[in-house]
C-alpha cells in the first residue's frame, strides 16, 4: 500500500479488513451450531449416549467460552504492544488452525477431542481478532464518521453469527469438512492484506502484564461459564444439574475467583481489565445493554434451530438429514433484517445521537419476541418470517449506535481494553445463553412432556411399563434430539419393543411425523417462558441505553484532559501525552 495512516484511503482499507476479520471470526462461532449433525455423523460420533454429551457441549460452547474469556486481555496488549500486531497474528493463528480443523485424521471421541483442541486454539486467534479491530477502526475514524465505521464493522460481526447459521446449513449438506475449509482462501487473503496494509495509528501504553488478573480472570470465568452450561445435564435424579456438586464448585468458585480478580484489578498499578471505566455512565449502560442484548440474541438463536429443526420442518416433509440446511435457508429473513438496518443505523446515529437508535431497536426486538410467543409451533412461514425479520432489524438497529456509545466514551490509549470488555459481555453473553435458555427450555418442558410423552407411546401400542420409563428420562434429552434435528424413538424403543408391535404402529412411531407432533406443546409452554425472559431483557436493556448520557463529543482539549485525569486514576502514573492525529504514526510492519 502507498501511503501511511494519512492517506485518505487509509481509514477505508482498515476498515475493510477488520470487517473482513470480525465477520470470519463470527461467522465461525455459529456455522458449527447449525452442523453439528453432519461433524458427529462424520465422525461417527453419536451425540446422544450420556458418554459423549461433554463432546456435545463443549463443540456447543468452547469457541464462544474463550473468546469470552480472551478479548479483554487480548486488547490489553494491542494497547501495549500494538493492535495492528496482535490483529494480524490472530488472522494468521485462525487461518492455520481452519487448515487443521478440516483435516481431523481421527474417528469417534479422538475425533471430537481432536476438532474441540483446534476450535478452541481457533477461537484463541478469533479472539485476537475480535479485541482489536472495533479499536483500530476507533484509531483511524474521526468522531462524525466512526458511528457509521463502527456500524459497519460490529453489524458485520454481529451478522456473521447468522450467516454463520445458513453457511454451516448448505455448507454440512455437502461435506462436513467444507465447513472448516471455507475459512481457509479468505483467512489467507485477509491475512496477506492486513500484514501488507495495515498501520498502527493508536497511543501505546508502556505498561507491565497484568499476570495475577490475567489467570484470576480467565480461571474464573471459565468456571463460572463452565458450570452453568453444565448445569443443564441431568445430575442424581435431577431434570437438571444445578445441585450436582462439580457445577456448584464451577460457580461458586468462579464467582470468588472473579471477585478476587476485582480485588486484585484494584491494587495492582497497571490492570488489565481497568474498572475505572466503569466510573463512565455510558460505558457501563451501553455494556449492559450489550450483555442483555447478546444473552437475548444467542437464546433466540438456539430456540429457532431448535424449532425448525426438530418440530417444523419434518411436520413439513422435511427428512431429519436435511434440516440444517433448510433450517439455514428459513431463517434468512433474520439475517436481511438486520444487514438492512445495521449500517444505516450507524450513518444514522452520527448524525441524529445514537441513545434513541440503541433503545428502539432493542423495543423492536422486545415486539418481535412478543409476536413470536403468539404464533403456534406449526406456524404460516410468513408470519414467522416477518418476525424474525423484525427481530433482526431491531438487532441491526441496535448494534452501531451501541458500540459507538461504548467505544467513544474511554481515552484512547485505553481504546483496545475497552474494546475487549466490550467483546468480553457479547461473547459471554452468548455463553449464559446456552445455559439460561435452555434451563428454562427444560423447566418448561418438564412439566408437560412426560404425560405428553407418556400418552402418545401407550396411543400407539407401546407396553405402559416402556412408555413410563421413557416418559421420566431428562426432558434434556429430547431437547438436544430437537436441536440435532434427530429422532430419537427408534433409539429408546430398541428393536425388543418395536418389533413386538403392528407394522402401521412401528413405522408410525420411527416415522418423520410422530415425535415433532409429541413435543410441539411441550416445547410450546417451554417457549412462552424463554420468550417472556427475553423481552424483559431487550426492555432493561432499551432502559439502560436511554439512561447512557447525551451530549456533544468533547473538545480535544476536553478529551485530553479528561484522559489524564484517568490514566492518572487508573495507573497512578504520569500519562503519555497522545499522538495527534496527523503525527507520523507506529509502524509494526514497514513496507
Amino acid at each position: 500500500m502507498s501511503g501511511g495512516v494519512e492517506h485518505p484511503r487509509y481509514k477505508w482499507i482498515a476498515l475493510s479488513n477488520t470487517t473482513l476479520g470480525m465477520l470470519l471470526a463470527t461467522i465461525n462461532s455459529s456455522i458449527v451450531l447449525i452442523s453439528l449433525p453432519a461433524i458427529f455423523n462424520g465422525i461417527h460420533v453419536d451425540p446422544l449416549q450420556p458418554a459423549n454429551v461433554s463432546y456435545l457441549l463443549w463443540m456447543l460452547m468452547g469457541y464462544m467460552l474463550v473468546t469470552a474469556v480472551l478479548v479483554v486481555t487480548l486488547g490489553r496488549l494491542g494497547d501495549m504492544y500494538g493492535r495492528v500486531r496482535i490483529y494480524n497474528a490472530g488472522f494468521a493463528l485462525f487461518t492455520i488452525t481452519s487448515i487443521v480443523l478440516s483435516l481431523d485424521p481421527l474417528d469417534g471421541g479422538g475425533g471430537a477431542l481432536w476438532l474441540i483442541g483446534w476450535r478452541v486454539l481457533q477461537a484463541v486467534g478469533g479472539s485476537m481478532l475480535m479485541a482489536n479491530s472495533a479499536a483500530i477502526i476507533t484509531d483511524v475514524f474521526p468522531a462524525k464518521q466512526r458511528g457509521t465505521a463502527l456500524g459497519i464493522n460490529i453489524v458485520a460481526g454481529i451478522a456473521g453469527s447468522f450467516i454463520g447459521l445458513v453457511l454451516g446449513g448448505v455448507l454440512s449438506e455437502w461435506n462436513w469438512r467444507s465447513v472448516f475449509w471455507v475459512n481457509v482462501p479468505i483467512g489467507i487473503i485477509g491475512t496477506v492484506w492486513a500484514y501488507r496494509s495495515l498501520r498502527d495509528a493508536g497511543v501505546r501504553v508502556k505498561a507491565r502484564i497484568d499476570w495475577w488478573g490475567n489467570l484470576t480472570f480467565a480461571v474464573g470465568l471459565t468456571a463460572l461459564l463452565a458450570g452453568i452450561t453444565y448445569g443443564i445435564q441431568p445430575y442424581g435424579g435431577h431434570t437438571m444439574g444445578w445441585t450436582n456438586p462439580w457445577v456448584l464448585a464451577g460457580l461458586i468458585g468462579g464467582g470468588a475467583v472473579l471477585a478476587l480478580f476485582c480485588l486484585i484489578e484494584t491494587r495492582v498499578a497497571e490492570p488489565m481489565f481497568p474498572l475505572g471505566l466503569f466510573k463512565i455512565a455510558a460505558f457501563s449502560s451501553g455494556n449492559a445493554a450489550g450483555l442483555l442484548g447478546s444473552i437475548a440474541r444467542g437464546g433466540l438463536q438456539f430456540m429457532l434451530i431448535i424449532w425448525l429443526q426438530g418440530i417444523w420442518l419434518p411436520l413439513h416433509g422435511y427428512d431429519y438429514e436435511r434440516t440444517p440446511l433448510w433450517a439455514g435457508i428459513y431463517l434468512l429473513p433474520l439475517t436481511v433484517g438486520f444487514l438492512a438496518a445495521g449500517p444505516l443505523s450507524g450513518a444514522l446515529s452520527d448524525r441524529f445521537g445514537a441513545r434513541l437508535f440503541a433503545a428502539g431497536g432493542l423495543l423492536v426486538m422486545a415486539a418481535s419476541f412478543a409476536g413470536l410467543l403468539l404464533i403456534p409451533s406449526d406456524f404460516n412461514y410468513w408470519v414467522f418470517a416477518a418476525l424474525v425479520f423484525l427481530n433482526g432489524l431491531g438487532g441491526g438497529l441496535f448494534a452501531a449506535p451501541n458500540t459507538a456509545l461504548v467505544m467513544s466514551s474511554v481515552p484512547a490509549r485505553l481504546r483496545g481494553a475497552a474494546s475487549g470488555m466490550r467483546a468480553t459481555f457479547q461473547n459471554a453473553g452468548m455463553v449464559l445463553s446456552i445455559g439460561v435458555f435452555f434451563s428454562l427450555m427444560v423447566a418448561g418442558l418438564a412439566g408437560s412432556l412426560p404425560g405428553t410423552l407418556d400418552a402418545g407411546l401407550t396411543a400407539q401400542g407401546v407396553p405402559a411399563s416402556a412408555a413410563n420409563t421413557i416418559a421420566q428420562l431428562p426432558p434434556v434429552g429430547t431437547l438436544f434430539a430437537a436441536f440435532l434435528g434427530y429422532n430419537p424413538i427408534q433409539q429408546l424403543l430398541g428393536p425388543a419393543i418395536l418389533n413386538t408391535l403392528p407394522a402401521a404402529n412401528a413405522h408410525t412411531l420411527t416415522g418423520r411425523e410422530f415425535f415433532p407432533h409429541l413435543i410441539s406443546v411441550p416445547f410450546h409452554d417451554g417457549l412462552v417462558i424463554v420468550f417472556w425472559l427475553a423481552i424483559a431483557m431487550a426492555v432493561v436493556g432499551a432502559i439502560a441505553s436511554l439512561l447512557t448520557p447525551a451530549g456533544r463529543p468533547a473538545a480535544p482539549a476536553d478529551l485530553v484532559t479528561r484522559e489524564s485525569e484517568l490514566v492518572d486514576e487508573l495507573y497512578g502514573a504520569e500519562p503519555l501525552t497522545p499522538t495527534p492525529r496527523a503525527a507520523t504514526p507506529l509502524t509494526d510492519n514497514p513496507s
